[in-house]
């Protein structure tokens, strides 16, 4: 066989995945692992949710559905969008594809021509870099700290922008940092990007998980202008447990959105059909399951940065929404992969490195598990600091 794709054969294996599956092999062992390496809720999904696909299969919803996914869920992702966003995407604005991941990779490389850069705040969802990479982009990394609150400035965009600068990566609240811009702050960094004719891909997968009475804010709903240059990437994972039913959608300009669907068309045809009248129950009728799973959160995430900030040598930024927390570890002079290593043998924590996301002064842990993980791995997260 002759030499593979070169972009394909560059791409770096998930740091996530490697840790979560070390832990996994550890429990096999029959060793007691407290894992905050994956990044998904521990709750299931809601049973009106599982009936809606159950029935949908009862009734034969098996074949292909429409390529930008069954109209009556487009239709309820528009009233969504108007609800909760005070966006008014039509159903043609809107393709629902197999996953969150999935519609930023066809972002992506819908968007991207070869050598276009685009700026990618650091700390980063680690698979942005490999995406824009595959589509023949290049990432531009706007490296932060936590003693600036993780937070990218206007400024940062003005030292980097480019000619090739093709467009700006802004996920808030973020993974791996839970941190979470103002309205104000993002309305100016969408200005600086806007003045440099900068796209904006606006990633709002933790849109409900926000905390102390904040209010998640959409790119597109500043303006026509911002609504003009702003891609919107969501998805079922996070908001309603939906994880393994690989449901995502993007929405933005009419032109831009045709040619994602002629792609997907030649990738996936369309998303599962039976997942996707899950999904709209689940936007019917699932704001409850919402609220339960956010106040649970909430009181893990108020336990956990309690304990995180009690500890000798920890740096940590109060994580405002998601389900992470990423504390600061360089004053003990390992780095992160080290510290990830020798935490998850000598005291059985399954956290993810750094450097993975970007920031190799810092760990990443995923609160999305019980509240009895987080005080015994806490507990053993301060045991093995106290050690170093």
């Amino acid at each position: 066989m002759k030499k593979l794709n070169d972009g394909i054969l560059a791409i770096k294996p998930s740091q996530t995945l490697a840790i979560s599956s070390l832990a996994k092999q550890m429990v096999e062992q029959g060793h007691k692992v407290c894992n905050f390496s994956a990044g998904e809720p521990d709750f299931d999904t809601p049973d009106l949710i599982k009936q809606a696909a159950a029935d949908a299969l009862k009734q034969g919803k098996t074949k292909y559905t429409p390529v930008a996914g069954v109209p009556k869920l487009c239709q309820a992702l528009s009233e969504k969008f108007k609800r909760d966003n005070g966006l008014d995407y039509k159903p043609s604005q809107i393709v629902v594809s197999c996953g969150g991941k999935h519609s930023l990779a066809l972002v992506f490389q819908t968007l991207l021509n070869t050598g276009d850069e685009v700026l990618i705040p650091a700390p980063f969802w680690l698979s942005y870099p490999e995406m824009i990479r595959v589509a023949g982009g290049t990432p531009v990394f706007i490296h932060t700290t936590s003693d600036q609150g993780f937070k990218i400035t206007p400024q940062h965009i003005e030292r980097l922008a480019t000619p090739l600068t093709k467009a700006i990566v802004i996920n808030s609240p973020s993974n791996p940092t839970g941190v979470m811009y103002t309205p104000a702050e993002l309305r100016a960094l969408g200005e600086a990007a806007l003045k440099h004719d900068i796209a904006i891909i606006s990633d709002e997968i933790y849109e409900k998980m926000v905390y102390d009475g904040q209010t998640q804010v959409s790119m597109a709903a500043f303006s026509k202008e911002f609504y003009d240059s702003t891609i919107t990437v969501n998805g079922f994972s996070k908001t309603y447990s939906m994880t393994g039913w690989r449901l995502g959608y993007t929405a933005g300009p009419e032109p831009f959105i045709k040619a994602l669907s002629a792609l997907q068309s030649h990738c996936a045809s369309a998303p599962n059909t039976f997942a996707q009248w899950g999904a709209i129950a689940a936007l019917e009728r699932g704001a409850a399951s919402i609220a339960e799973m956010v106040k649970a959160f909430d009181e893990r995430r108020r336990r956990i940065f309690a304990l995180m900030s009690a500890i000798p040598g920890v740096k940590c930024v109060r994580p405002d929404g998601a389900f992470y927390i990423f504390p600061d570890i360089s004053s003990f002079g390992l780095d992160s992969v080290t510290f990830s290593k020798r935490l998850l043998e000598e005291e059985h924590v399954a956290v993810v490195p750094g450097v993975a996301f970007g920031a190799d002064a810092c760990v990443r842990l995923s609160y999305a598990c019980g509240m009895r993980e987080i005080e015994d791995g806490l507990a053993r997260f301060a045991r093995f600091c106290s050690k170093l």
